[in-house]
């Protein structure tokens, strides 16, 4: 059961795309955007007069304050996170939160009343401009892909350097840091909590249908990058601090290719063809090849210590792979600002900053001492194999809240009443 609508993008539908969304550090795909629902109409004669109500209240404001924000939220953060504290982020974040409580209570012990209502969301990744599904499964997904989003967007503010008050270059403080991994495993949590605990809800057909950028895949995908940024931000810090190891660096680096390209799997053989979708890949592959180029350094560095002419070899082997994917990664970043909607580097900082100055120049002095300039391909078939290393970083565990307290008294007409178990998928 649950009918499923969808509305290809030359209908006229209403997916506002931004020509440009600034600097970037945390890449956040299009927000997708509910539609107005008339829940008197689909559940009046099955619900009281209340619940209906603060239904339709709460997802309203869901509705006016994502479609006021979620299509400028990415062109205009600076500007709001200046004038409004992120208020905005925050604002619709906890409006979700106080919506989720109440829906909730239509997928209770499989009750009937999941498939009354039609969903609505418009679309961003999809080719299609909008889906609608008569499942209140495809609701709960929806919104907790919407909460997720709102975090690595709150991280990407974070994440934006800033011009200290002593007139230094732009940097991020370490509070701002430490904060963004917190809410990396955060975002991380509601989407392996989509994955699962509510996409197993949905029918096979729904699932098949659901749009692009709710399938299996990405939604795993955004999981594992939100994990790869959390270790690039440790790195960062790891690089900083004096106590760090070149083995701890390297672990870290090592952990992180891991994620990126977990990530890549997960999306590469999606159909992202649009502008937001074809975003989305070119930010999941310059990510992952820039965490090779990382993580062969630092492997270079210790083999490097290595007093074997083996090891020696070794390492510069390593060094230079270092750099051919350092400058990969530079061209993949490129592609990836050039490709539609327009976005730019903000000011290096962090694991990148610092690597920018060594890679080249580590690597370039290696080669001078050894005199050992391969084409890419012999690089590449010489480098080292990289360590494998346990990934630590993990989502947040998130499970589904308890219903709303107002079911406890609903008395719902042709179908059992709604319970006050957990809801846990």
């Amino acid at each position: 059961m649950g009918c499923f609508v969808s509305t290809p993008k030359d209908s006229g539908g209403n997916r506002r795309r931004p020509g440009s969304i600034g600097e970037v550090s945390v890449y956040v795909p299009g927000l997708r955007i509910p539609k107005p629902v008339d829940f008197a109409q689909s559940l009046g004669d099955y619900l009281s007069k209340n619940i209906v109500e603060r239904l339709s209240a709460l997802r309203t404001r869901i509705v006016v304050m994502a479609g006021q924000e979620g299509p400028t939220i990415t062109r205009t953060k600076r500007k709001s996170a200046t004038q409004h504290g992120g208020s905005t982020l925050a604002d619709l974040q906890q409006a979700l939160e106080d919506y989720l409580l109440v829906l909730l209570g239509l997928v209770e012990n499989g009750s009937h009343l999941q498939y009354k209502v039609q969903f609505a969301w418009v679309n961003q990744e999809d080719e299609a401009e909008e889906t609608t599904m008569s499942n209140a499964w495809y609701e709960v997904l929806s919104v907790l892909h919407l909460m997720a989003m709102l975090l690595l967007s709150q991280s990407d503010l974070l994440l934006l350097p800033r011009t200290s008050t002593d007139g230094h270059q732009p940097k991020v403080s370490e509070e701002s840091r430490r904060a963004s991994v917190d809410i990396f495993l955060k975002a991380a949590g509601y989407l392996d909590c989509a994955v699962r605990h509510v996409l197993p809800q949905l029918p096979g057909e729904l699932r098949r249908n659901l749009p692009v950028d709710l399938a299996e895949g990405v939604l795993r995908a955004l999981c594992l990058q939100a994990l790869g940024q959390g270790v690039d931000i440790q790195l960062g810090m790891a690089i900083d601090s004096t106590k760090a190891t070149l083995a701890v660096k390297r672990r870290l680096a090592c952990e992180m290719v891991k994620y990126w390209q977990q990530a890549q799997d997960n999306i590469m053989n999606l159909p992202l063809a649009n502008g937001w979708g074809e975003k989305h890949c070119l930010f999941v592959k310059w990510k992952y090849i820039e965490a090779k180029a990382a993580a062969y350094y630092y492997h270079g560095l210790i083999l490097d210590e290595g007093n074997t002419e083996k090891s020696q070899g070794m390492a510069v082997a390593a060094l230079q792979a270092a750099d051919e994917y350092f400058k990969e990664s530079k061209k993949l970043c490129e592609a990836f600002n050039a490709a539609p909607p327009l976005s730019r580097n903000p000011p290096l900082w962090g694991t990148m900053k610092y690597l920018y100055e060594k890679i080249p120049k580590d690597t370039s002095s290696k080669v001078r001492i050894n005199r050992d300039l391969y084409s890419y391909e012999r690089i590449m078939e010489t480098a080292p194999t990289l360590p494998d290393f346990a990934l630590a970083l993990k989502p947040d565990e998130y499970q589904l809240p308890q219903v709303d307290p107002s079911w406890r008294t609903e008395n719902v007409k042709g179908g059992q009443s709604g319970a006050t178990n957990h809801v846990n998928g």
